[in-house]
Order: C-alpha cells, then sequence, then structure tokens
C-alpha cells in the first residue's frame, strides 16, 4: 500500500491511509459490478453422423432451436468412423442443410471445416430485434376553411 505524506498538524498519516482504503473500496466494487455484467456464453454441441436419418435430424434440430433460444451458441459436428470419411460430402451438405433450417434463429460463424474425423459449423443467435411498432402515420394536416368572400357592395 503506498502512502502520501502531508504536512499536517494531526496525524496525517491515518488520513490518507483512509483516503485511500475508500479508493480501493470502490475500485473493487466497480469491478465487481463489471463482472456480474458480463454475459457467459455457453456452446452446445450437437453430433451427427453422416447418414443422419430425418426423424433424428429434426430432433436434433428442435433441440438447436431451444439452445439458440436460450442464447447459447451451437457447434453441431459430424463425426466420421472408420470408413465413413468417404462420405465427405454428405457431411458438408448435412451441415449446410441444418445452417439453412436454423437461418431464421441463427448466423453462421463458421462454415463447414474438416478437423480430423470431425466436420464443424458453428452457429450463434441473432440478436433480437427490439419490437418496434411502426409508428402511427400522423394524419395529414387539414386545410383551415378559408372564409368565403362576400361581396357585400
Amino acid at each position: 500500500m503506498d502512502l502520501v505524506k502531508f504536512l499536517l498538524m494531526l496525524n496525517p498519516l491515518f488520513v490518507v491511509l483512509l483516503i485511500i482504503l475508500k479508493f480501493l473500496y470502490q475500485l473493487k466494487k466497480r469491478q465487481k459490478e463489471q463482472k456480474a455484467k458480463q454475459v457467459k456464453v455457453n456452446v452446445k454441441e450437437i453430433r451427427f453422423g453422416p447418414q443422419t436419418d430425418d426423424h433424428d435430424y429434426n430432433f436434433k434440430l428442435k433441440h438447436a432451436k431451444g439452445f439458440l433460444a436460450d442464447g447459447d451458441k451451437v457447434k453441431a459436428y459430424v463425426f466420421f468412423k472408420g470408413r465413413s470419411i468417404l462420405f465427405k460430402e454428405q457431411g458438408e451438405v448435412l451441415l449446410l442443410r441444418f445452417a439453412n433450417d436454423l437461418e431464421d434463429y441463427a448466423k453462421v460463424d463458421q462454415m463447414p471445416v474438416l478437423e480430423g474425423k470431425r466436420m464443424t459449423i458453428q452457429l450463434s443467435p441473432k440478436k433480437k430485434e427490439a419490437s418496434k411498432k411502426p409508428a402511427a402515420p400522423k394524419p395529414a394536416p387539414v386545410p383551415k376553411a378559408e372564409k368565403p368572400e362576400t361581396n357585400e357592395e
């Protein structure tokens, strides 16, 4: 702890010590508030096989929609076992179809990439647009009725 000396008659070290402690307290308090405001991002993983059937695909698609609705990121991957690595194209088509079906809910962070025996794609939820109601159109100003001119002669 740093102390600053002042030339005061009454115990100046005590006053400075209190000021420094108060400053450190406020600093810790601000850091704690900033940490509380941080949003932790969860990444949920969904695993497919290269020849996943429609029912399994739809089941996993429904789960992915739920994850995205909760604000989590989704990492979908196709895992190739043994000779199934020959079906790389099917895996890529499956992941692109998955991304296409979720385009209303998510945006693609990373296109399908083959890493070893896995082909992965990463999706993050779209930001919820504030429900802005279109402002009611203002009625056109009604021209004031002019006084009819009368010719009184």
